[in-house]
């Protein structure tokens, strides 16, 4: 029992002045789909939600050092750890706020549905 998404209902988040953990938890909470009535934890009722102005996002220095993503590569010693400063060198600010979007999600296999509804427009 799937929804489909139609255009007209995605969801456009302005990101400019803005912090990334603010941003960040309201996409997720619409590509969940905790928004609507019809909310139900098993199934994927989300919206698609469109990231504008992902550049303009305030963040401080102390925060670039703080955030780490991690990387396994599956073989033993191969976990990389990244901060964020160097995945904002490296990647830009939209790879920045795709990761902390995506560690907002629930960790179960409609996490990569949810994704694929998330788009961010520098």
């Amino acid at each position: 029992m799937e929804t489909k998404i139609t255009k007209t209902e995605e969801k456009t988040i302005d990101a400019s002045g803005r912090t990334l953990g603010r941003v960040a938890s309201e996409a997720a909470m619409h590509l969940m789909g905790k928004t609507s009535a019809k909310f139900q934890r098993h199934v994927f009722s989300g919206l698609p939600v469109k990231v504008i102005n992902a550049s303009k996002i305030k963040i401080t220095a102390k925060k670039l050092q703080e955030i780490q993503h991690t990387r396994y590569s599956g073989y033993p010693g191969g976990l990389t750890i990244i901060k964020g400063k160097e995945t904002l060198e490296k990647k830009g600010m939209k790879e920045l706020v795709k990761l902390a979007i995506y560690q907002m999600l629930p960790d179960n296999k409609l996490r990569r549905k949810m994704m694929l509804g998330l788009k961010i427009i520098d």
